[in-house]
């Protein structure tokens, strides 16, 4: 019983030294990223509004609360996608010459101007990820993919963000 309830004790004590050696080594967790007021509202430049990341942008942008302009007239600053891009490749195949694995990539190129000037060049961030493939199972693979193609974007979305919020104003 003694046995026990040491162990419980160390468990808690372990439980609530944690976040105080977390905190103490500079770990932050990545939260809303803040972009300069002086950089805001924001006018979306895209390709195409239906692409996974065209949507993820928009809500990544909502969560941070950054105002987004209806035109660019009313912007302090453009967030211009270059590229937007996703696929597929093989990533390996089986003795029998069909494909055991995919590699699903989306890319993407953006840049940020206000006026005339450059405030950010143009950036590349890529993702990418892997995952089996089952001929049998072609609906949930293909399912699957594009639940991967959706998530990528989302980190390629908040990759942009966080890099928007640590923008100046170009008349700094």
């Amino acid at each position: 019983m003694v046995k026990l309830l040491t162990n419980g004790l160390r468990a808690g004590t372990l439980l609530l030294a944690l976040p105080l050696l977390i905190s103490g080594c500079g770990f932050q967790l990545q939260g809303r990223a803040d972009p300069s007021p002086e950089i805001a509202p924001v006018f979306l430049q895209l390709p195409s509004r239906n692409t996974d990341l065209a949507r993820e942008l928009v809500r990544a942008l909502k969560v941070s609360k950054v105002p987004v302009a209806v035109s660019r007239e009313d912007a302090s600053s453009v967030l211009e996608i270059v590229k937007d891009r996703s696929g597929r490749e093989v990533e390996s195949i089986s003795a029998k010459n069909r494909p055991q694995e995919y590699r699903v990539f989306y890319a993407a190129s953006y840049r940020v101007t206000a006026g005339e000037e450059v405030l950010l060049a143009p950036q590349n961030v890529t993702r990418t990820r892997i995952y089996t493939y089952d001929e049998t199972e072609v609906l949930a693979k293909a399912d699957e993919e594009s639940l991967l193609r959706q998530a990528l974007a989302r980190e390629i979305a908040g990759v942009i963000a966080r890099r928007l919020a640590t923008l100046e104003s170009p008349s700094k």
